[in-house]
């Protein structure tokens, strides 16, 4: 490792000013730099007016004893960052950074209500020694190309986010709330878990997330033992990413194409979707839909673990007269039986420009079911790999 020189930067190019009897600023509103191999320590607060976006070096954030603030009316952005703050370091203006941040002690917190005051991950930079004391509260920003976990949390708690490569090309932004979506602190409106579409059958009422993008991505989402899922499913395979669509005022489901964990800590990741189409996510429940004598199980996911490796409906032997009709996003069918009996695994019949036999992509598939005499089902399911 390179060494660095340390650098008494608050008596050059700058100036101190009191901000109250006991305490002190350093206030830029000139054109500064940290440059290569240098280390500059800042234990008092930082006003940033002037240019400080050019930094080279190390920047070091420690005080043992209060808090401290960055402010300003310019972003400062930092070759490398350390937080060292056990009383939390404050953020009223973006701090960007762009090779490597560090949290040794204390949280980062922005303010909710103003989404692009954030720490700012550029250029893929990355972050070290993040827990459930040392994270950021409130809004963080990625902007690259590869996989980015947000370091974020709220209530003591670090509750990561992850999207996928590319998703941060044009910035990705992203907070988490530990509070109830029917009353949220810093949404106009609310969230009402009791609005969701027919694919779903509950959403939780401990916390959601606030995701910002443009990009296509799949999302991954963390919970712990206050997340409370045991109030939503018994099973994992029953859980889902769900996010609200304002235009529709309910939450809609997304889908789970991957999960790990046990009721009281795990993740799951989302099906593909726009993150800027919801206005915030959380989980949702989708188990199975009873419609009479029938179970019809909407997740298909023909991997070979002889869990809905087929499109379940159960009680389906006791209507030998039916038809099954299952059709993509484009209306195209893709798959009809007469006599249907759980055999369907997420073939193409060759209706499609998947030649016959092929593997249908991961997504959104509606069925038609008839059965002689009755009126027909129909509904939405999943095909996850």
């Amino acid at each position: 490792m390179k060494k660095r020189s340390k650098i008494a930067l608050f008596l050059l190019l700058s100036i101190c000013i009191p901000k109250s009897i006991s305490q002190e600023a350093f206030y830029n509103n000139g054109n500064i730099q940290i440059h290569d191999q240098g280390q500059v320590g800042f234990h008092i607060d930082v006003i940033n007016d002037g240019i400080f976006d050019q930094n080279e070096g190390l920047a070091l954030f420690y005080n043992q004893n209060r808090a401290l603030n960055i402010s300003g009316t310019n972003r400062p952005v930092f070759y490398d960052m350390e937080i060292n703050v056990p009383n939390d370091l404050n953020l009223d203006v973006a701090v960007g950074v762009r090779n490597f941040q560090e949290f040794i002690a204390g949280r980062v917190i922005t303010p909710r209500d103003r989404r692009t005051v954030s720490l700012d991950y550029i250029d893929d930079a990355p972050y070290l020694g993040e827990n459930d004391d040392r994270y950021v509260d409130g809004y963080s920003s990625a902007t690259g190309l590869l996989d980015f976990t947000f370091p974020i949390g709220d209530d003591f708690r670090l509750r990561p986010m992850r999207i996928e490569n590319g998703a941060g090309v044009n910035t990705a932004r992203g907070a988490y709330f530990f509070e109830n979506p029917n009353s949220p602190n810093f949404f106009s409106g609310s969230f009402n878990t009791d609005n969701f579409s027919n694919l779903l059958f509950g959403v939780s009422t401990f916390e959601f997330w606030d995701l910002d993008g443009d990009i296509e991505t799949r999302v991954t989402l963390t919970w712990d033992d206050n997340s409370n899922i045991p109030t939503l499913v018994d099973e994992l395979e029953d859980l889902r990413v769900v996010g609200w669509d304002e235009s529709l005022n309910q939450w809609i489901n997304l889908g789970s194409t991957a999960f790990t964990g046990d009721l009281d800590n795990g993740e799951i990741t989302s099906r593909p979707f726009i993150p800027d189409d919801y206005i915030v996510i959380t989980f949702g429940t989708s188990e199975l839909i009873l419609d009479g004598d029938l179970e019809i199980f909407t997740a298909v996911s023909p991997n070979g673990d002889d869990l809905n490796d087929t499109f379940i409906i159960q009680g389906i032997a006791q209507f030998p007269n039916n038809e099954l009709s299952i059709f993509n996003r484009w209306g195209v069918e893709i798959y009809n039986k007469k006599g249907y009996d759980n055999s369907w695994g997420g073939l193409s019949e060759g209706r499609t420009t998947i030649a016959k036999g092929e593997e249908l992509p991961v997504g959104t598939y509606y069925y038609v079911l008839k059965i002689e005499g009755q009126k027909d089902r129909a509904g939405y399911l999943y095909i996850n790999r």
